[in-house]
């Protein structure tokens, strides 16, 4: 029994006595009942208290279960002070076996690597040749913090196509080349990424490194992009290119972007237009002209898994937004003057996934370009290709892929050139 239930009750008593003995009228029964209420009262009282207690004890105890349970926050990087840093990538190992109808392509150009539509030769032998590469291995970092009410973000990408460094003769020792490097804070972007002009998500998946490029627009570069709602704003940074003179590219005017995204459960589309300034030092004489071009590309959800990806653009003057740099995005006239060239084009896409980790990838794109009749010949007047690959998830970011490309290019003689490359890929995305 507790001391406060001890000194209660002796207080009880003492009362009761004392109440005895003022009121010796009342009868024996009365102060047992009046004793027997008090008693109850203060048991009551106990069992309350008590109540309270068991109740302090388990809210404790589950209070502890919780925080021993309840697992820790999953962080998608690692924190470094207030920045989380996250690292990633892929290897991607390549094997390329090509054939040319007319001509060969260089050991050390970027275009043994993957398809690069206006490399095709014209006009020579057939060769037949065999690469092994895994330059097209990347990898990136990304910081992200807190700044005020926003997150300030970073992100800077390379990987090893193209490198002016290494060869195949001992150690195939290549550099990293810069993919992407930008900042973000709230709305804004600074640094350089994909163009605003191009929406990624039109890109097929493939197992070579790129494919459908002729008539899809492709471009990474430095620009500034204010994005708001589904309205993308951007300034990029411009250059001019002619077909039939050398000149040096002298603009002042960035090329200006507007794109407008929407999307949903049926995918994703934008529409995208560019304005250029194309301006050009020959010497002799300084040219501009304007340069424009209109887009639509997506990627649109059909029945369950399925998707179709597709890119339509075009224009005058889009030059090395379409097709890899195909085509020049002006000419020379004969009176001196630059002129815009017109070209349009396009890509369209099927991806079926099957059996549980496998899908089916094919498509068709070309490039169809406007040339001046006083360009020559050899210049190039179109470029077409299909493929059709097969990729199979053999075990968690794994991936293993086989492709077959058919590219084609022809020239305003009429005279043309073509590739076909059987590729089998092996990818560990981390």
């Amino acid at each position: 029994m507790s001391h406060t239930f001890k000194g209660i009750l002796l207080s009880s008593i003492a009362a009761g006595l004392a109440f005895g003995a003022q009121a010796e009228e009342a009868s024996l029964e009365d102060r047992i009942a009046a004793l027997e209420a008090m008693v109850s009262e203060l048991k009551t009282e106990l069992a309350e208290e008590r109540a309270r207690k068991d109740d302090v004890v388990r809210i404790e105890r589950t209070a502890n279960a919780e925080q021993v349970e309840a697992p820790s926050p999953k962080v998608d990087g690692f924190l470094v002070g207030d920045t989380t840093l996250k690292f990633g990538g892929f290897i991607d190992a390549d094997v390329h076996v090509t054939s040319l109808s007319d001509g060969a392509i260089t050991g050390s150009s970027i275009a043994r690597d993957f398809y690069i539509p206006g490399s095709t030769p014209i006009g020579g032998s057939e060769t037949t040749f065999t690469d092994f590469t895994a330059e097209p291995s990347r990898f990136f970092l990304a910081a992200s913090r807190p700044v005020g009410d926003k997150t300030l973000s970073a992100h800077i990408e390379m990987d090893f196509l193209g490198s002016g460094q290494g060869n195949e003769l001992v150690s195939n020792s290549y550099s990293p080349r810069l993919r992407r490097a930008f900042m973000t804070y709230g709305n804004w972007l600074v640094g350089q990424e994909w163009s605003t002009f191009q929406n990624t998500s039109a890109i097929p998946e493939s197992a070579s490194f790129l494919i459908l490029p002729d008539g899809m627009i492709f471009v990474r570069q430095p620009q500034i992009r204010y994005t708001s709602g589904n309205w993308m704003f951007a300034v990029e940074n411009p250059n001019t290119t002619t077909l039939n003179a050398g000149a040096r590219d002298e603009n002042l005017i960035p090329d200006v972007v507007a794109r407008y995204n929407l999307s949903g459960d049926f995918g994703n589309i934008s529409f995208a237009g560019i304005a250029r300034q194309l301006r050009a030092d020959f010497g002799t004489s300084e040219e501009e002209v304007f340069g424009y071009s209109l887009s639509v590309s997506g990627k649109m959800m059909v029945g369950e898994k399925d998707d179709i990806r597709f890119n339509l653009v075009g224009g005058e003057g889009i030059g090395r937004y379409v097709g890899l740099a195909a085509s020049r995005s002006t000419a020379l006239d004969p009176n001196g003057d630059l002129e815009a060239i017109p070209s349009y084009g396009g890509l369209i896409a099927w991806r079926h996934p099957f059996g549980k980790t496998a899908r089916f990838s094919g498509g068709y794109s070309g490039l169809f370009i406007d040339n001046p009749s006083y360009l020559p010949a050899t210049v190039t007047s179109s470029v077409q290709s299909v493929f059709g690959a097969i990729l199979w998830d053999v075990a968690p970011n794994v991936t293993l892929g086989t492709e077959l490309m058919y590219g084609l290019r022809e020239e305003e003689s009429g005279a043309d050139g073509s590739i076909t490359r059987f590729t089998f890929s092996t990818k560990y995305a981390f």
